[in-house]
């Protein structure tokens, strides 16, 4: 019969530091994101340390010495959301979640709406809208897809230009890939 398990002592200053490091070999994140494990691990375990804990102080100097990145994670992000397809309005708003601070994210606002016509295709080519549909949507399913885009973050200018094009129809100046 297995041996219950004991609970884990509470955590110290030394903890707080090798617990950031292991969070950050093993993950991409955000001062802020760190900053939040740290406190759910002090929640779990609690503090024996002398004087008060400092989870954000530990995120910083993970920061100051290069561990962590915000503005790199950004622009990982938001390169990555690009990709699935992702409007500018929901890529503002994981940033924000993510903990990104809006100096970092307004630098980054130029790319998601030079990209904005792009990402949205890129949308419409994976869940098959619009021009990558195999037959025309009838009313009620452009309905839907319209929706669709503007829960992927798109604006309705472009979620309504996409769906109004033809197979093959060349779209900011490129030809559809797969379709002429």
């Amino acid at each position: 019969m297995p041996q219950p398990s004991r609970p884990k002592p509470p955590l110290v200053a030394a903890d707080l530091d090798r617990l950031a490091l292991r969070y950050v070999e093993r993950f991409a994140t955000t001062r802020a994101r760190l900053a939040a494990y740290l406190v759910r691990k002090l929640r779990e375990r609690g503090w024996a340390g002398e004087g008060p804990p400092d989870p954000e102080g530990v995120a910083e100097r993970m920061a100051d010495r290069g561990y962590v990145d915000d503005r790199a994670f950004a622009e990982m992000r938001v390169r990555s959301m690009a990709r699935r397809g992702l409007g500018a309005r929901r890529v503002a708003m994981a940033l924000r979640h993510d903990g990104i601070d809006a100096e970092d994210s307004a630098d980054l606002e130029a790319a998601i709406e030079a990209d904005a016509f792009a990402s949205a295709l890129a949308f419409a080519r994976r869940r098959r809208f619009g021009p990558f549909a195999a037959v025309p949507a009838e009313r009620e399913l452009h309905k839907k897809q319209v929706a669709a885009f503007l829960r992927a973050g798109h604006p309705p200018e472009i979620a309504l230009r996409i769906l109004r094009m033809e197979p093959g129809e060349e779209g900011d100046g490129a030809l559809i890939a797969g379709h002429s």
